[in-house]
């Protein structure tokens, strides 16, 4: 046994000793802290009644700011707290008794009935009453996405919440910053993190070089990120874990940067981190980006792990694919720079060799005239899992076809390149009737499952209509009164 996580718990200096590393956050805050107010609901990151806030001392340098964000406790571990703040439902109210303003507000516009989801409202509204640049309806309706509620119908929720963004100013948590980021920065002392209790091991190394030399040693360790993934494996599928090591500590793999003439996103950059850089570039990636998960998890969950998974249905990887992205692996060996299409091999396999882990994505910047489109379809607007993502980029020479990549998930067993569909377009005049031939190969190139998002015949139908989308956007056309095409 051996290792403390130490964080910051409310506002004062906390440790724990002794538990297993995969003790999750909101079992830790129920069972150990009798933390009651934060809830299980789904236990898989859905709806949003674990909400907790991380404060965390802001940039690489840690220039005094702290950062609040929204996660769920639920499928957090434990040591991922090292070195942050953590603040419950339980933290906010003051010395004297008194209500935080989101408290307050949410009893004036009478926003909970059951009160068993309120203090996940209040905890996202929290996070949201911290940033600076949340404002507007939009504004709310992002924040409280990820939180469920079955009683109030959310109209005194959003009440609340504008009220929040009208009349919010410095609360006690603003006062304690100074003496707050002292306290986080002697928590975040050390190199590597190590947690060992009942078989289980746990590293969480602050260097690249670290982690490298940690892969070599525990081959078959499980690599944890944002854990929004491995968290569920832990709470659904009862997974049990010999060794992980957890990325999110690693300042190389937290780098978002431009260079070359490529945007560089570190392996562990959070889709919250990465979603300014990415639309700033590639605009069709905003919609993407809030309709990615929640707030909660676009907080934890990183690019990286996204792609390290090699799910068919990842959001991801199609728009990264079609925009020409690489991968860099590292080992103690060395680097390699590969294609992302050639990343993913097979369902559940990808191009990783022993030792190695993903350092970072390089996506292009585009090229001026670049005609770039993701479009997602699933079954709700927020919070779901694709059933067929497709994205595309065009390079047109006057009226022909220069350059065109097209990549879909959903489509295969893994995300994949529309190749024949690419080389019936290249060269040809980009017309209405060019793009119904290249629909044509595109029904024959993919044989997708059914499964409960949708069916074989409703994937191809589906992809043969957003080429055709694509078509009708780079052209002027009318994209809401699509035909059905003749069966």
């Amino acid at each position: 046994m051996g290792g403390a996580v130490r964080f910051v718990l409310g506002l004062d200096a906390h440790e724990v000793r002794g538990l297993p590393p995969t003790t999750t956050v909101l079992a830790y805050l129920r069972d150990h802290c009798r933390r009651v107010g934060t809830k299980e609901g789904c236990a898989e990151g859905d709806c949003g009644a674990c909400t907790v806030v991380l404060g965390e001392v802001d940039g690489e340098g840690g220039g005094g700011a702290i950062r609040y964000r929204a996660v769920n406790s639920c499928i957090q571990f434990l040591p991922q707290l090292h070195g942050k703040q953590l603040i419950t439902v339980e933290d906010l109210r003051g010395a004297d008794g008194a209500l935080h303003p989101v408290q307050q507000a949410m009893v004036e516009e009478h926003a909970s009935q059951c009160g068993f989801c309120t203090p996940g409202f209040v905890m996202s509204l929290f996070a949201m009453f911290h940033d600076a640049g949340a404002a507007g309806r939009a504004a709310v309706d992002d924040a409280l996405a990820g939180n469920l509620c079955r009683c109030t119908g959310y109209a005194p929720i959003i009440c609340a919440a504008q009220k929040i963004l009208a009349q919010r100013g410095a609360d006690k948590f603003d006062a304690a910053n100074k003496t707050t980021v002292k306290k986080l920065r002697a928590a975040n002392g050390g190199e590597t993190l190590t947690v060992r209790c009942n078989g289980q091991s746990y590293f969480a190394p602050r260097t690249l070089r670290g982690l490298l030399q940690l892969r070599a040693r525990h081959a078959d360790a499980t690599l944890v990120a944002g854990a929004t993934d491995a968290g569920l494996w832990a709470t659904k599928q009862l997974r049990r874990f010999g060794t992980l090591l957890d990325t999110g500590r690693v300042a190389e793999l937290r780098r978002l940067r431009e260079r070359g003439g490529m945007l560089e996103i570190g392996a562990a950059v959070t889709y919250r981190d990465a979603a300014a850089a990415l639309t700033a570039h590639y605009p069709a990636l905003g919609e993407l980006m809030r309709r990615l998960g929640s707030v909660q998890v676009r907080n934890a969950g990183t690019i990286g792990g996204n792609i390290a998974n090699g799910s068919p249905i990842g959001d991801m990887p199609p728009p990264l694919i079609a925009a020409g992205s690489r991968v860099v692996l590292r080992s103690v060996r060395g680097a390699r720079d590969i294609a992302l299409e050639d990343f993913f091999v097979d369902y559940g396999k990808q191009d990783l060799r022993a030792g190695e882990v993903l350092e970072k994505i390089l996506l292009p910047l585009p090229p001026a005239g670049l005609h770039f489109k993701v479009y997602k379809l699933s079954k709700r607007f927020d919070q779901d899992i694709s059933t067929v993502c497709g994205a595309f980029a065009l390079r047109m020479q006057k009226e022909k076809v220069a350059a065109i990549r097209i990549a879909f998930g959903g489509m295969a067993g893994i995300p994949q390149r529309a190749r024949r569909t690419e080389q019936a377009l290249a060269g040809k005049t980009w017309s209405e009737s060019t793009a119904a031939a290249a629909a044509a190969v595109l029904e024959k190139e993919y044989t997708p499952l059914s499964d409960l998002r949708g069916g074989a015949a409703y994937r191809t139908l589906a992809a043969k209509n957003l080429l055709h989308r694509f078509y009708l956007e780079t052209t002027g056309g009318d994209v809401v009164n699509l035909a059905r095409p003749a069966q």
